[in-house]
């Protein structure tokens, strides 16, 4: 079943879900019931808090309700009908209310006792989802419309998948997906952790920093590679800037402000303006051109503390941007260019990627024969490449289209980490300018693009694609050592300075613990390599190796162990080498 079907089906699943509700509590108030990756949920107000008890009533009624094979049946109708139909649901009238005036208002009915306001579209009749398996499997609260000062509503999740084995696979998926949560795998391994004197804001543990910093590193690396430069911007800038950019009119709300010097100032939600000052303090030719800038800027935005997760969602994070200004017709190689780079970085993760191509928004801003040509180029840039990709027709931002690179890891699930986007406007806002060939001033075009997104949700990310078991390279301690008896310290510190000189991180126990318990605290950290180290060791100058699959090399030789170290660390090897 292709995605927009799948979709399609969970979304008319909403509406069973809503007809069950309303005929297990008639005096219900409906609010909104979208389709989501997984199923689907609907926002309710309803006379009583439901718990787990409630479950199987609900889907049990809906159950009910598909046996009946009810045709869904759409009706177009003005504002005044919408509202008469709607009157003893405010949150609907609400919606009907905010529509535009020149807005299609659609109802859809299932059977003669239950409508729905939605644009649709929907499946035909509620038989086709008869042999649909579908788990209530949580009832949270959320306020309407996000909004902390409206009303607090109870809303139902609904897993919902073509077929039982689906989604079987689908909730055995999730329950691996449990163990990997790296919202407990950080502070298990001493990666980061969150607190609620700072909620939405983690902290970095000194492990969580090392892993945080070897991302850091190899960004600079290969961005160094790829001919970018990078800059730093200032972390408060003041309202001016903001109100010039469009971030003060667009999004406010989301970010942190304050007054000094009786003038307004926000603390940065994204690193675009700065980026922009940076380009305009010089005069630049067409020889400039493409000028690739990078930086790693902290980033602050408000989020609401229910949207809060993990690293996923945080209220301050480094972003890894870039913004790329050039010709016009330097646009597709630098495409092409940065497609590159993102292969390179993904592959060195183990990880693919779907490309989504996001066009133009109803509500954009400049010339729509821009747009079509930036987004052909984006269109042709991947297609050339050999790049398959698929359509999100209208998703792009106000200022331009975008690519939106979705990463899979080892469950399957994806993650939007990777992003190209054409600006069309800002170069226009701030009036950038280079030097043409003709001696004449142009306006260049501009690139946002960003490949982990931020540093710290992809940790968030590749925490649970290892399951806490990193590759060698990125292994907060890449090898332990455990001295047999204390008159082994002395030798077992000497191999530790020798690997610290080579570019090892090395962690060494001397602390007068049972010699299992050391090498047991050592592998429930997922150490690559356990050194062990004793009489015989000492004597013939070399080390007896526990890799973290459990097999054992006895008496290998220091050197030897240490070039095949440097040669992981240094072609970030994914798997550990076991054979010497």
């Amino acid at each position: 079943m292709d995605h927009n079907a799948l979709q399609m089906g969970r979304h008319s699943m909403s509406h069973i879900l809503a007809k069950a509700v309303m005929e297990l509590y008639p005096t219900a108030k409906l609010a909104i019931g979208p389709a989501i990756d997984d199923g689907l949920y609907y926002d309710f107000e309803l006379p009583a808090n439901l718990t787990a008890e409630d479950y199987a009533p609900i889907e049990a009624k809906m159950k009910e309700v598909l046996r009946r094979k009810e045709p869904f049946v759409r009706h177009e109708v003005s504002r005044e009908e919408a509202m008469e139909q709607f009157a003893d649901q405010p949150y609907k009238m609400e919606l009907i209310s905010e529509l535009p005036d020149d807005a299609v208002i659609s109802i859809y009915e299932t059977g003669s006792d239950f409508k729905d306001l939605c644009a649709g579209p929907h499946i035909n009749n509620a038989q086709e989802l008869l042999s649909w398996a579908f788990k209530i499997h949580s009832i949270t609260g959320a306020y309407w419309k996000g909004d902390s000062s409206r009303p607090m509503l109870q809303r139902i999740y609904v897993y919902a998948f073509p077929t039982n084995a689906e989604l079987k696979a689908h909730i055995a998926m999730l329950e691996e997906a449990k163990k990997r949560d790296h919202r407990k795998l950080g502070p298990q391994l001493n990666l980061f952790t969150l607190m609620e004197e700072g909620p939405g804001f983690p902290f970095f543990l000194p492990k969580g920093m090392v892993l945080k910093n070897t991302l850091i590193d190899y960004w600079r690396e290969i961005h160094t590679r790829y001919d970018y430069v990078e800059i730093s911007t200032p972390m408060m800038l003041n309202r001016s800037l903001w109100e010039r950019s469009g971030h003060w009119g667009h999004y406010k709300n989301n970010m942190y402000t304050t007054v000094i010097d009786d003038t307004d100032f926000a603390i940065k939600p994204m690193n675009c303006p700065g980026g922009i000052l940076v380009y305009q303090t010089e005069m630049h030719s067409y020889r400039d051109l493409p000028l690739r800038v990078g930086e790693l800027g902290l980033v602050h935005r408000h989020e609401l503390s229910g949207a809060l997760h993990g690293l996923f969602r945080v209220r301050c994070f480094t972003q890894d941007d870039a913004h790329i200004f050039m010709t016009w017709d330097q646009m597709k190689d630098e495409i092409k260019n940065v497609v590159r780079l993102f292969d390179e970085v993904y592959s060195t993760f183990g990880l693919s990627y779907q490309i989504e191509l996001s066009t133009m928004p109803e509500d954009h801003m400049g010339d729509e024969k821009d747009w079509e040509f930036a987004t052909n180029t984006l269109r042709d840039a991947v297609t050339e490449m050999g790049k398959s990709y698929e359509v999100n027709e209208g998703d792009g931002a106000f200022y331009g289209p975008k690519l939106d690179f979705h990463l899979a890891d080892c469950l399957g699930r994806t993650w939007q980490c990777g992003t190209i986007q054409l600006d069309l406007q800002l170069p226009e806002r701030f009036e950038l300018e280079y030097v043409g060939p003709d001696g004449k001033k142009h306006r260049p075009v501009m690139i946002h693009r960003v490949v982990f997104g931020s540093i710290e949700r992809f940790i968030g990310v590749i925490t649970e694609h290892f399951s806490g078991v990193f590759p060698f390279w990125l292994s907060p301690v890449q090898v332990g050592i455990v001295p047999i008896r204390e008159n082994h310290n002395d030798y077992a510190l000497k191999i530790r300075d020798t690997l610290r000189a080579n570019g090892i991180r090395t962690e060494i126990r001397l602390d007068d613990i049972p010699m299992g318990t050391k090498i047991k605290d050592f592998r429930h950290e997922f150490l690559p390599y356990i050194l062990i180290v004793g009489e015989e060791e000492m004597k013939n100058n070399t080390v007896s190796l526990r890799v973290r699959s459990g097999k054992q090399i006895n008496n290998l030789t220091l050197e030897q162990f240490v070039e095949v170290c440097k040669g992981l660390n240094t072609d970030r090897a994914l798997e550990l080498t076991e054979e010497f």
